[in-house]
């Protein structure tokens, strides 16, 4: 008897007609069997949502060649869901989420919706990985993101990984030629200092646009922000405890007469 095929689910944020996701399904397919259960629009910056108090829909579509696709009218974690639960049946071998359009290095991991998708599968005790390209254009050249997803994914399905194992991973901006191989990272103490800038409608009625700037508080050479400037992957290994131990242990001291 042959050895068994995997079964890569593959979903992302950016919804099911993002170029990225065609990048990231394209990359997998040597890999295994594919399904693809993916928003059917724009999901960006929801994060771990999920949809409640009105219908999820899913529908079957043909828009990748040989590869079992679904759209579904919820967010990525909805996704992620649904995919175990009406379409698989059972868990995937892995879950692949992205390719993203944008980054997801630093405190973005808490925001992103290609990360939360990722993460939902990992809480299942499914081996997942999240990839986003710091390229935001709709047309972006997707080989090296395409190649280190693939390289990493070929990875994962060929190790031994503990249940909820979750990476991700991030790729900068820079040619095949410069581009210096994967850096196992720590996540940067970075932030975006947000502004909200205030304008008017028409009507005259106040409305608020989301503006800001990335800050990189940490000088550390070992974070994802410094592999991305240095022409490097990052991968950082997540976590879903947001326990903070060192804290905990302290309070514990310091609080026992409570």
């Amino acid at each position: 008897m042959g050895k068994q095929e995997k079964v890569i689910l593959v979903t992302n944020d950016d919804g099911i007609t993002a170029p990225g996701i065609r990048a990231l399904i394209e990359a997998v397919r040597p890999l295994g069997r594919v399904v693809v259960v993916a928003p059917d629009s724009p999901q960006s910056g929801k994060g771990h949502a999920i949809t409640i108090g009105v219908p999820l829909r899913l529908e079957k579509v043909d828009i990748f060649e040989g590869i079992e696709a679904w759209q579904c009218s919820g967010t990525p974690v909805d996704c992620v869901k649904l995919a175990r639960d009406k379409i698989l049946h059972a868990k995937p071998d892995i879950c692949v989420s992205g390719i993203n359009h944008g980054a997801n290095h630093s405190i973005n991991v808490i925001y992103s919706g290609t990360m939360s998708a990722a993460m939902e599968a990992a809480i299942e005790g499914i081996p997942s990985v999240g990839f986003s390209f710091l390229e935001y254009s709709y047309d972006a050249d997707f080989s090296l993101p395409a190649k280190v997803a693939r390289e990493v994914t070929q990875r994962m399905l060929a190790s031994e990984l503990p249940v909820g194992t979750l990476f991700n991973v991030n790729i900068p901006i820079v040619s095949e030629k410069d581009y210096k191989g994967l850096k196992i990272s720590r996540q940067a103490d970075a932030k975006w200092v947000e502004e909200f800038d205030e304008r008017r409608d028409p009507h005259g009625k106040k409305y608020y646009w989301l503006t800001g700037e990335f800050k990189n508080r940490d000088t550390g050479e070992d974070t994802d922000v410094w592999a991305l400037e240095n022409n490097y992957a990052s991968l950082v290994p997540v976590q879903f405890d947001l326990t903070n131990y060192k804290l905990k242990k302290k309070l514990e001291e310091e609080w026992k007469d409570l």
